[in-house]
């Protein structure tokens, strides 16, 4: 879940220690400045234990293994995280669901707290009991807000009960028939997101591709549907209007549920018809850990509902989890595009990382950054990788071409680990014709199909600038390589025939062929040494040169 206030960033999103849906789960929250450096993740809901039972058909303690001596731990869970109140205020919010079946509607209810100025956290509240199971104030955890002596506080939970649309993100959770929701028709409706068309029609999208529509703010709506069109299984849909004023959905667009990859955004001018699926997150790394029900792949994608924040320019952010692991967020300008034009002479003296017009894929420990190297006023692109479990990937789109001269400055900072892999690909990127790297033996090495085994163009010292040019040519099917202006390559084969090239990748490991759609979400085994940092690689680009031949 994500909010921008205060010029803050806010995510938070639930922990389990193993498996999803298996306690004793918390639900974590952390913030950002800028969307890129974040700060140490902090409990926003705790470990709740269900100390009182119930007088209700399904007892909520009914397994011996929810707890000790009878004792169980809730299972926390959100569809909704965030809400900035009319009056300033922004509430933080979870669902203390039962173990294995959080979303059910037979779990407790509905938590909030605030989220002051300076960080800190208020009291933890019920804003909701599920009292159709018999949860009350008499037997759970914490006071219903309105025991709160913060006039402002309990207007924002006032003002949040009367929101129509955000409390439909409740529903699948709770599932009481006292009125609060509006009629859906008796749907099972899963992980709800809106958003407002130029006519002022509400559109309402959840799992399985159902959508609605609502003309009076969400209090009623049509009959959901399927959407034939939409292609996605049980995984999020988001949609939002963005900053260009136009439209955008966010899903994986597959059937198969337990591979969801990749994460695609298509876009829209008037929040109908949508079209130009692209590829906003393609990797998909080992997963760290075994653990039930990790499915594969980028997934449960939540941009920032309406309300809840602006940030400034013209950007959309997205954040997701993948594999059931690791936390991510996506930063994509708007309108988004597939293709450039003009001449691409990148030297990354100026600018902010922000305005660099490159792909860039950073995990924590293989982040991609400017570099104060050779000086403050000579930047170049850093690419840093001490992950045992992933890569550093920095990817230019240029102008499509069949015949073209590629150039860049390269340098290492070491010689005897890491991996720098260097590519030119098609708009697919899948199987690139040509394909140079450095290795862990102080090798600049290349392949080619005139050979079955890599050859070695020239061996690289650390520290030291390195000119690099490829001309290509796809009419011929060929390409040189030369390394400070001394050819190694002339006229090798490419690996692959394709039609034109458009696309130059620096990534700090080998291409992944893994997972597939033969790898199941679960028995799995641990990668090894997940969490144990690899020593630290540091490559550096600078004046990359794109141009076309005649």
């Amino acid at each position: 879940m994500l909010a921008y206030w205060n010029d803050r960033f806010y995510i938070e999103y639930l922990s389990n220690p193993t498996d999803e849906n298996l306690g004793p789960a918390q639900t974590l929250m952390m913030s950002s400045a800028d969307g890129i450096h974040w700060d140490k993740p902090r409990v926003a809901f705790p470990v709740y234990r269900i100390s009182a039972q119930v007088d209700h058909e399904k007892p909520a303690v009914t397994t011996p293994e929810w707890g000790l001596a009878g004792r169980a731990f809730a299972q926390t869970h959100q569809r909704m995280g965030f809400y900035v109140a009319p009056n300033g205020k922004l509430l933080v919010s979870a669902f203390y669901g039962l173990p294995n079946h959080p979303n059910d509607g037979r779990g407790i209810g509905r938590v909030l707290r605030e989220v002051h100025a300076d960080g800190t956290l208020g009291p933890i509240y019920f804003v909701r009991y599920n009292r159709h199971n018999g949860w009350n104030e008499s037997n759970t955890n914490y006071p219903l807000f309105e025991t709160s002596d913060d006039v402002g506080f309990k207007q924002a939970c006032r003002d949040l009960l009367a929101n129509k649309l955000m409390t439909l993100q409740w529903w699948e959770e709770d599932r009481s028939q006292d009125g609060f929701f509006p009629d859906l028709g008796g749907e099972i409706l899963k992980a709800f997101s809106y958003y407002h068309r130029p006519d002022g029609a509400v559109v309402g999208l959840w799992k399985g591709a159902m959508t609605a529509l609502s003309h009076d703010e969400g209090k009623t709506w049509t009959k959901p549907v399927e959407s034939p069109t939409l292609v996605m299984s049980e995984a999020k849909v988001w949609g939002q209007r963005t900053a260009d004023g136009r439209y955008a959905l966010i899903y994986n667009p597959r059937h198969d549920n337990r591979h969801r990859w990749p994460l695609a955004i298509a876009t829209s001018d008037d929040g109908i018809n949508f079209d130009n699926l692209l590829t906003i997150q393609g990797e998909v790394p080992p997963r760290r850990y075994n653990g039930f029900d990790k499915a594969f792949g980028p997934q449960y994608n939540r941009g920032i509902s309406e309300g809840n924040g602006t940030p400034p320019g013209n950007v959309l952010w997205d954040t997701y989890s993948m594999n059931k692991e690791d936390i991510w967020i996506s930063r994509i300008p708007v309108p988004a595009r597939s293709t450039v034009s003009g001449p691409v002479i990148d030297t990354f003296d100026e600018g902010t990382f922000e305005d660099l017009p490159w792909n860039t894929y950073s995990p924590q420990l293989a982040p991609i950054t400017f570099a104060d190297l050779p000086s403050k006023t000579n930047r170049s692109l850093e690419l840093r990788d001490a992950d045992p479990a992933d890569y550093a990937h920095a990817e230019r789109v240029f102008p499509t071409m069949k015949k073209g001269t590629v150039s860049f400055k390269l340098r290492a900072a070491q010689t005897d680990h890491g991996r720098l892999e260097i590519e030119l690909s098609d708009r697919q990127g899948y199987r690139p014709p040509i394909r140079i790297w450095l290795d862990d033996q102080a090798r600049i090495q290349s392949m080619d199909a005139n050979h079955n085994e890599a050859q070695t163009l020239a061996h690289y010292v650390a520290n030291v600038w390195y000119d690099v040019t490829i001309h290509f040519d796809l009419t011929e099917e060929s390409f040189d390589v030369l390394i400070n202006g001394v050819p190694y390559q002339r006229g090798v084969e490419i690996l692959t025939s394709t039609d034109s090239l458009e696309r130059l990748s620096f990534r700090t490991g080998p291409f992944r062929d893994h997972p597939t759609l033969r790898d199941p979400k679960t028995p799995g085994e641990d990668f090894p040494h997940a969490d144990e940092p690899d020593p630290e690689a540091a490559y550096y680009i600078d004046d990359v040169v794109i141009t076309p031949n005649s």
